[in-house]
């Protein structure tokens, strides 16, 4: 039971005081052997957590994901997830009555359902061209699972800056923008010098030899001279999603 919920049923006197601390005395995340599921999380950070499945067995994968469901997680995110997991995941979480999702551009997996907007405003992803896709849907994907209303822009990166701004009304209008890319990194800084919004920039592995898979991005997307650029790692289209989410959220916290 969700920390809110059990509060409201203490206050319309539906759950005693009493059944309420033993609720809140249960432990906070569960020894699996191979993991321990935080099912506090979303108590303590306002995200439930979320499952890196690089470096884990389908059946570990499974097991997280059930585990934090039957503790209430209606909506639990996987990323990095091969193929093969998400369809031992698949099967296994649909024979439960769940819903399972699977991206295989992004390898993100979904299960349960994926929540309705409920941020501020638009989170718009863009791209600097069609090979960044897999890190831009991770990002944009996570956002989705998270409340967010997404735009995807995509291919719109400095070699031809007319397609970026035949997209100005949407970029200016954002309340935060993604902005992916690799080579030399450039569309981060474009993009800063048009909005008014935050801009988390996503240096990307694509590019040739001197691009050292990302390196060159990376350090173009620090040396931007456009205020309000902020740099998540390279690839880390998670941690921008991740971060974008909270932006879109922050009234939250105020309100």
């Amino acid at each position: 039971m969700e920390i809110k919920e059990l509060l409201k049923k203490v206050a319309e006197g539906t759950v005693s005081v009493d059944e309420a601390v033993l609720e809140l005395k249960k432990a906070p995340f569960e020894d699996l052997g191979f993991a321990k599921p935080d099912y506090h999380r979303t108590v303590r950070q306002g995200v439930a957590e979320v499952i890196y499945g690089a470096g884990k067995t389908p059946d570990q994968i499974e097991k997280i994901t059930r585990s934090l469901m039957e503790h209430g997680q209606k909506t639990v995110l996987i990323t990095r997830m091969s193929k093969e997991a998400a369809e031992y995941v698949s099967t296994k979480i649909s024979a439960t009555g769940q819903k399972f999702q699977y991206d295989s551009c992004s390898k993100i997996g979904i299960a349960g359902e994926i929540p309705k907007p409920d941020g501020l405003g638009k989170v718009v992803v863009a791209t600097g061209g069609t090979s960044d896709m897999p890190v831009a849907e991770e990002a944009a994907l996570t956002a989705q699972a998270l409340g967010n209303e997404v735009v995807r822009i995509y291919d719109v990166g400095v070699a031809g800056l007319h397609r970026l701004l035949s997209h100005a009304e949407e970029l200016m209008s954002a309340q935060v923008v993604i902005a992916i890319a690799g080579m030399e990194g450039a569309l981060a800084s474009v993009i800063g010098g048009l909005v008014d919004c935050p801009v988390i920039a996503v240096p990307t592995s694509v590019g040739y030899g001197a691009a050292f898979e990302g390196l060159s991005a990376l350090l173009s997307m620090l040396n931007s001279c456009a205020s309000g650029v902020s740099v998540v790692n390279i690839d880390n289209g998670f941690g921008a999603g991740y971060m974008a989410s909270m932006i879109n959220h922050i009234s939250e916290k105020e309100s």
